[in-house]
């Protein structure tokens, strides 16, 4: 499993899913970003708006909608959590 590193700095990934796949995957969105030369701001931006349109066109309902959100939130807030020595 590759580690991507945009601009410097490692992404860490925890996922259910550990296939070439996934990696392929996240590895082509980085190359992407890099070759519009996003800068940070832009980069984040777009992918809001690809998981916002991801989440809307693939929940049944609303509950699952926000349920949804709801996870991807806590998830990306606990991966960006201060690690405790």
């Amino acid at each position: 499993t590759i580690t991507p590193v945009f601009r410097g700095i490692p992404m860490a990934i925890q996922s259910k899913y550990k296939s070439e796949q996934l990696d392929n995957l996240i590895q082509d969105l980085f190359i992407v970003l890099e070759q519009h030369k996003a800068p940070n701001d832009l980069a984040l931006m777009a992918l809001g708006n690809l998981v916002t349109n991801i989440i809307r066109n693939n929940a049944k309902d609303d509950v699952q909608r926000e349920r949804l959100a709801q996870a991807f939130g806590n998830t990306l807030q606990n991966a960006l959590a201060p690690t405790k020595q």
